[in-house]
């Protein structure tokens, strides 16, 4: 089938919603699609879309400019998109995650709607509704289970329209190689390295992990990830010579850190939020780091939150804790580094069910709509 991605975000940017969308485009052209993803220019610098994400294909990125106009930008915007997609030919499925543009081609053809929050904003829920309503709906993504309960107690009327799929598709990953390239960490060679690969907005943790390491100075804490501004912010607040900030990496460049790491964290809070403060996500995330961190067969130390649970069990495929007691995090992590065979086993199911369940490839085909494709002329 020939898809449209309709992306309200930049690509590429140094935020984890490009990653999700880059590797779904990925995924789609894996099974035999046709996709040209629509986005707005990027905000981070890269001479390859394609090489900065580590893509497998180099499916069609096109950028479709936003106008700095109060309260219509979006608008005009979704407008713009409508044109392309007639200009550049109609595509069998809409996909994406943009409700107003969406919306302003809905009636163009079949389309999947993928929804990662509860939308706050009275504007954007207003245009949501609208979007939900609409016949050429086939089916809407959820990205937690949590979630999709939310929307069915918020918009009742889903679950009673019968040609609308309300599918629950976690995050995934890629499965990886068991050897490749092993990054070359500062620090000392013996000290056990534990690692976060992630932003460090609030809410993620970031706090948990420079008391850790104020615990636990034998061994070395590595956090790859955010924003100039967030990790100027950190380092300003940490004077550890156990602990070291890595920065932002483009996608393509995390797996030799992945691989270095003995023991991985995934520490959100009871509250976490999107980029700049967006969206409070921490009953509904689903992030994308831990799947990562599965496949790389990790141990993972984990906050015990109910929608984690969805897809972490405790002493099976990670350890859990309760997001804001160091005490405990801090035991957990004693115990993986005493026990290697904990470590191996962990990582072990955790890689093995990633690769059974949580596949980029596997949700590629879960979340698109059983759509005939058309009979172009000429063809047979």
């Amino acid at each position: 089938m020939r898809i449209a991605y309709l992306h309200s975000g930049s690509i590429p940017s140094v935020y984890a919603n490009g990653v999700h969308v880059m590797r779904m485009c990925d995924a789609f052209t894996d099974a035999g699609h046709e996709v040209v993803l629509y986005a707005l220019a990027g905000t981070a610098p890269a001479d390859d879309i394609h090489a900065y994400y580590g893509t497998r294909n180099r499916f069609e990125v096109h950028t479709v400019a936003q106008p700095a106009t109060p309260g219509l930008g979006m608008w005009v915007r979704a407008l713009r998109v409508r044109t392309e997609l007639c200009r550049r030919g109609v595509p069998d499925v809409l996909y994406g995650r943009d409700p107003y543009a969406l919306l302003a081609c809905s009636d163009l053809a079949p389309l999947a709607y993928e929804t990662h929050l509860m939308w706050q904003d009275r504007g954007i829920r207003a245009v949501e509704r609208l979007l939900l309503r609409r016949a050429n709906l086939r089916r809407v993504v959820f990205v937690s289970q949590a979630l999709a309960d939310d929307y069915r107690k918020s918009h009742p009327e889903l679950a009673a329209r019968r040609r609308v799929d309300l599918v629950t598709a976690h995050d995934c990953a890629d499965p990886v190689p068991a050897d490749g390239p092993v990054a070359r960490l500062p620090g000392r060679e013996q000290a056990v390295r534990i690692g976060y690969i992630g932003h460090l907005y609030p809410g993620r943790g970031t706090d948990v992990i420079l008391a850790l390491a104020g615990r636990l100075p034998e061994a070395d804490f590595h956090l790859v990830g955010g924003t100039a501004e967030d990790r100027a912010h950190w380092e300003s607040r940490s004077r550890l010579p156990n602990v070291y900030f890595h920065g932002h990496r483009p996608p393509a460049e995390l797996p030799p850190y992945y691989r270095a790491f003995d023991i991985v964290l995934a520490p959100y809070q009871r509250r976490a939020y999107c980029a700049g403060g967006i969206g409070e996500i921490s009953r509904w995330v689903s992030p994308m780091k831990l799947f990562e961190y599965m496949s790389y067969g990790k141990a993972v130390i984990a906050s015990d939150l109910p929608v984690l649970r969805e897809v972490l069990a405790d002493g099976v495929n990670c350890l859990l804790c309760p997001p804001d007691s160091v005490a405990d995090w801090e035991r957990a992590v004693r115990r993986l580094t005493e026990d290697a065979a904990l470590r191996e086993a962990l990582g072990t199911e955790a890689r093995r069910q990633l690769e059974e369940r949580y596949t980029w490839r596997a949700r590629a085909d879960r979340v698109l709509p059983a759509v005939q494709a058309p009979t172009r002329a000429g063809s047979r």
